[in-house]
């Protein structure tokens, strides 16, 4: 990942347009109302094979208005935690002071600032934007984020300000690991079980670790790093700057480590938010292992682990390839059975199939279920190969990848699962299409 780019700006100027044509996707909410976005939002975006991460902003508004201080607050953080900056302002209803006062606050974090001028639909509007040079900013770039014009050129140029790629400070063999979930969950106490030491902040009030603390052990002669981090809330309120800025950490942890243990309250209902946790490790290919802590406070018979079993299996079915561990991190029982999962689960998620095997096995899978037909033709699977690892990548060579419905590229998932170990990791397929 090259950096972060923030996208800020007064209301009502485009920013989350923006944002929409950068990442791809419509995650922004576009409307006329100003205000409408009012926390940040974050998401993946990809240019010139250069990955970084784009935060789109609440207008910010200077005056006294409702939610004026936190969006303020929030596009603080985000500026903070931001390599290159983008100023999204309206060419067509020209420099106003808003811009003005937004342009002073900017320059005060003394980094690559770039006025993006939207609203530049057509070569009659480009007059427009050299106004804006008496903000005293060096760049200022004409875009229309309603027609697409002008991102590619905003894109090549935030590609050539972003920092080279942020060096692992680890060794390749060290295993890492995040510990997530929402507040309250048991996150930094069994940090500190398994470390053994009184390492991070624990306490009763949810939200306590507003960063992500990582933490070095070693256990069976190998190096281990076990990332805490702060809880994640539900969505769509405006919480206090130091939560927000911790959700964008939690997000930069689970970007780093190799498994997401996602860790569960025990005593409590399967919530919305578990499922959305475990979601945002399942999209980044990271393997995963499902924790029920406090395991100590549920009335317990001999269903009741089995039952629960069965809900998490239920309720989380993206995740059918990740294994279950109960335990309670207070009373440090059972922590070695995670820390055994874990030790296996990264050997699978490491794991090579050499090529005769992995042919072997769905050339079997082929035999027993042949392909979907297209055009009054047979989808034919010519041979795989093993592409990489973490997460393991097979490419499979095909007469038409277009064609391959993802029904099929399950079953094939699932031969493959039920062959070779791969418990706790994700599988990918690359189609190509044989010459």
């Amino acid at each position: 990942m090259r950096g972060v780019v923030a996208i800020v700006g007064r209301p009502n100027v485009g920013k989350s347009s923006l944002f929409n044509r950068i990442v791809g996707e419509r995650l922004s909410i576009t409307d006329d109302a100003s205000g409408i976005t009012r926390d940040r939002i974050y998401s993946k975006a990809s240019w010139l094979n250069q990955d970084f991460r784009v935060i789109d902003t609440g207008g910010i508004i200077l005056k006294d208005e409702p939610f004026s201080k936190e969006i303020r607050a929030q596009a603080a953080l985000a500026i903070d935690e931001a390599d290159v900056i983008i100023m999204v302002v309206d060419a067509r209803t020209g420099l106003t002071m808003e811009d003005k006062d937004v342009a002073v606050m900017l320059q005060k974090s003394h980094k690559p600032l770039i006025v993006a001028a939207n609203k530049v639909d057509d070569n009659s509007f480009v007059n427009m934007i050299y106004d804006f040079y008496s903000l005293g900013v060096e760049e200022v770039m004409p875009v229309s984020c309603l027609h697409g014009i002008g991102i590619g050129n905003l894109l090549d140029r935030i590609v050539e300000l972003l920092p080279e790629n942020r060096k692992d400070p680890y060794d390749k063999a060290t295993v890492k690991f995040c510990l997530i979930g929402q507040p309250n969950v048991g996150k930094s106490t069994l940090a500190n079980a398994i470390i053994g030491e009184e390492r991070t902040i624990v306490s009763e009030i949810p939200g306590t670790t507003r960063d992500s603390i990582d933490t070095i052990f070693t256990r069976n002669g190998k190096q281990y790093v076990v990332i805490d981090t702060a809880g994640i809330r539900k969505q769509g309120r405006i919480y206090e700057n130091a939560e927000k800025y911790s959700m964008f950490r939690a997000l930069q942890a689970i970007e780093r480590c190799d498994i997401a243990v996602v860790i569960m309250d025990g005593s409590q209902e399967i919530s919305e938010q578990d499922k959305r946790i475990a979601g945002y490790a399942r999209e980044y290919n990271r393997a995963i292992i499902i924790v029920v802590n406090k395991w100590d406070l549920v009335q317990k018979d001999d269903k009741t682990m089995k039952e629960f079993t069965e809900k998490i299996r239920e309720q989380f079915q993206f995740l059918d390839f990740a294994p279950i561990v109960f335990l309670s991190a207070k009373n440090n029982a059972r922590i070695h059975t995670l820390l055994d999962e874990i030790e296996q689960v990264y050997q699978n998620y490491n794991r090579r199939v050499p090529t005769n095997l992995l042919n072997d096995c769905l050339l079997d899978a082929v035999l027993l279920n042949q392909p979907p037909m297209f055009n009054g033709n047979r989808l034919k699977l010519s041979y795989a190969t093993q592409d990489e690892t973490m997460p393991p990548s097979f490419v499979l060579f095909v007469n038409s990848e277009k064609h391959m419905h993802f029904s099929y590229l399950r079953y094939l998932e699932n031969q493959i699962r039920a062959t070779f170990d791969f418990r706790g990791s994700p599988i990918k397929f690359i189609l190509r299409k044989k010459e």
